[in-house]
């Protein structure tokens, strides 16, 4: 194991250079920009689309498919935003890293170490959903069993070459995509009727059951709030784009190809729910792929989407502990977290940081596992919101770096985020927009509340050492240096 060796430091930095930028990424370079293209499909789509898509059609009925136009232009939005900063400037920390540059180093401090908790917490959401379907298929093995063994291979996965997890990545992106696919190939002929037994179904869907707004825009706003986190997990491709042969490249065509293809999928697929199916027949915690495979005849329906439903997770699982410790080596090396963290194998993968991301995954799954309904709870309302946050502040840093960079290095920027800098304002607007509407939704206004808090608390560790960071250079710059003085007087003395 080894530190990072030292490099030529950015141009772009203002003011104080932080040890990131003075050292050449040391992880390693073995992802591919097939892992990338398919990461960035295959981030997003996991339970939320597949199961908890359900909710945003009961509340929203067909106009979920609004509900997913607008999210999803605002997960877009962020990502081109993400895209422009990365290809300009790539780095394992991603967001962070652009945060501390455009802000400072509170910015990025607080934004790495929500992101990391926002991911430790969520992994113990998807190692204890995968276990609880694999608990179903074999009974004779606990649950917590299941929860043991998989945290087991991911971490084993992870420790091990990256190209190993890019690997894994893909063919779980390539078996969600494909299900995607399929499950639109076989829709949009049900519509058509041209699978046996099947007549074309028309609109009477989409204008029956109180029309396409049967709650009005009130429910298109409320799906947005059901749906709007299902685009969480994006942001990953860009912490793993630092690790690949070529990142300013492979990040913009990874950008660019998953933005479009992502928004195709979920209003896609939401489109075909809505049309082949009453929106009224569609029950919020139950997939409504299944209630469609189902209504046009596909046997076994619910254990195939069972099994999309258990790689989703596994995936997101392996994707999410791949970002954390991503995340805290980038912070150690900017000094934000213990220096530990920093050593990296002979293959260039930071073990011990992927090791501490697990230990407090692991303490998660424990937590879900005991108190589901008290402690457990409280941590996953306290990173609720918390993703909104990590938005905003992206959006922040792009108006800022935007700037510096045509200015410094006009040529880094491959990738543009578009109408700059109004939609950028826009998106802002947008994020803001819905926090104030989760504070007005009484079953949303808890996450808004405990991430609020959990953000404050950042932000006042944050402050401290920045004032801590302050003090020690004044002091510092108020001691007389005696070292040459004491080397010149024992230099005469011998």
């Amino acid at each position: 194991m080894h530190d990072a060796p030292p490099s030529p430091q950015s141009s772009l930095s203002p003011g104080r250079k932080s040890p990131q930028e003075s050292r050449q990424e040391p992880l390693s370079h073995g992802l591919k920009q097939r892992h990338l293209t398919m990461l960035g499909l295959g981030g997003v789509i996991g339970a939320g689309l597949f199961v908890g898509s359900g909710a945003g059609i009961a509340v929203a009925g067909p106009g979920i498919v609004v509900s997913y136009l607008i999210a999803g232009a605002l997960a877009m939005l962020v990502m081109r935003m993400l895209g422009e900063m990365s290809a300009a400037m790539p780095a394992s920390g991603a967001f962070s890293v652009h945060a501390e540059r455009a802000l400072g180093r509170w910015a990025g401090f607080s934004v790495g170490w929500l992101y990391w908790f926002l991911l430790v917490v969520v992994l113990a959401v998807e190692a204890t959903g995968a276990a609880r379907i694999a608990h179903g298929w074999v009974p004779g093995i606990p649950q917590w069993g299941w929860v043991l063994l998989f945290m087991v291979v991911f971490t084993a996965t992870n420790l091990a070459a990256v190209k190993n997890f890019g690997e894994f990545e893909f063919w779980f992106a390539a078996l969600k995509v494909g299900a995607i696919v399929l499950f639109l190939g076989l829709g949009v002929l049900a519509i058509a009727g041209l699978l046996p037994d099947t007549d074309p179904v028309g609109l009477a869907n989409l204008t029956g059951q109180g029309g396409f707004l049967p709650n009005g825009w009130s429910g298109v706003v409320s799906g947005v709030l059901a749906v709007v986190f299902a685009f969480g997990g994006l942001e990953v491709v860009t912490i793993a784009a630092a690790e690949s042969d070529d990142p300013a490249r492979n990040v913009a065509r990874a950008v660019r190809s998953a933005v479009w293809r992502i928004l195709l999928f979920y209003v896609g697929s939401m489109l075909v729910i809505v049309t082949l199916l009453p929106w009224t027949a569609i029950k919020p915690g139950e997939s409504p792929y299944v209630a469609v495979l189902d209504a046009i005849g596909v046997p076994g329906a619910g254990q195939i989407m069972n099994v999309v439903v258990f790689v989703a997770l596994l995936s997101a699982l392996n994707a999410n502990l791949y970002g954390s410790s991503r995340m805290v080596f980038s912070l150690a090396e900017r000094g934000e977290a213990p220096r530990g963290l920093l050593k990296v194998s002979g293959g260039g993968v930071p073990r011990r940081a992927v090791l501490a991301s697990v230990a407090f995954g692991f303490v998660s799954v424990l937590l879900n596992l005991k108190w589901p309904d008290s402690v457990f709870l409280y941590m996953l309302n306290a990173v609720g919101a918390v993703l909104l946050f990590v938005w905003a502040l992206i959006a922040v840093s792009q108006l800022r770096l935007r700037r510096r960079i045509e200015r410094e290095a006009p040529e880094k920027l491959t990738l543009r985020m578009w109408g700059f800098p109004w939609l950028t304002w826009l998106a802002l607007a947008a994020m803001a927009a819905v926090v104030v509407l989760m504070l007005l939704d009484d079953g949303s206004r808890p996450q808004v509340l405990w991430s609020a808090g959990a953000t404050a608390a950042v932000l006042v560790v944050a402050w401290l050492r920045e004032l801590r960071g302050t003090t020690d250079a004044a002091g510092t710059a108020g001691t007389p240096d005696t070292t040459d003085t004491a080397d010149t007087a024992g230099t005469k003395r011998g």
